[in-house]
């Protein structure tokens, strides 16, 4: 790589982690502080957040979310086909999140948010309310569960390698069979995501002991096969 992609690569990068902290930091808030505070605000506090405060942050959080992704799609691009395992692994979980982002969670919100509007000017909650906001919860909630091994793969191909694929180096042949496994794992999950329940991501707690325990079972997969 010459000079100068060198430093579009690294404008790149620094661009993915720019707009990732943002992007996962609001996926947090959204999940460990404003849903938790939801639960026990009164229902005019809440009203007034939904109409005030969600939207503006919504807005943050989904524009990051596209910039993220395409920022990472920039950096694929100069690594070609020379990409590893985590990366791989990372990288399909990063794209399911921001699918989500926009197909699932943003469309849901703003049914929510048209619903309280019109609740607030003395209308009737929008039918569809009822139920976009647990649609649009679980998604949430399946980001956080996908954003831990997500970072840890991410984080793994620059300072975790080994033989196996975890790290620098192309996929051969058992990485092939682990990246299979392991893909079937991350679809499962996000076909829940779309059509099944929260189960144990209800809580915080659950959420993130479910995103620490995928994270082992993939490291597992990858490691062992």
């Amino acid at each position: 790589m010459n000079e100068n992609l060198a430093v579009l690569d690294f404008l790149a990068r620094w661009g993915h982690i720019l707009f990732g902290v943002c992007w996962i930091g609001l996926l947090y808030y959204f999940n460990f502080v404003q849903t938790e505070y939801f639960k026990e605000a009164d229902a005019d506090a809440r009203s007034d957040a939904i109409s005030k405060l969600v939207p503006r942050a919504l807005w943050w959080f989904r524009w990051s979310a596209m910039f993220t992704f395409l920022t990472g799609l920039v950096m694929l691009g100069f690594r070609g086909a020379n990409v590893s395992l985590d990366i791989t692994l990372g990288a399909v979980m990063g794209t399911l999140m921001f699918l989500n982002v926009w197909l699932i969670i943003w469309p849901n919100q703003k049914i929510v948010i048209a619903s309280n509007a019109q609740v607030k000017g003395g209308g009737e909650a929008l039918p569809a309310a009822a139920g976009a906001a647990p649609k649009a919860t679980l998604a949430s909630r399946t980001n956080t569960l996908f954003s831990i091994p997500m970072l840890f793969f991410m984080a793994s191909s620059v300072h975790l390698s080994s033989a196996k694929g975890i790290g620098h180096g192309m996929i051969g042949d058992s990485g092939m069979i682990a990246l299979g496994v392991a893909l079937a794992i991350i679809v499962a999950l996000e076909l829940n995501a779309i059509f099944g329940k929260q189960g144990p991501m209800t809580t915080v707690r659950g959420v993130v002991i479910s995103g620490l325990v995928l994270t082992a079972v993939l490291w597992v997969v990858v490691a062992m096969l």
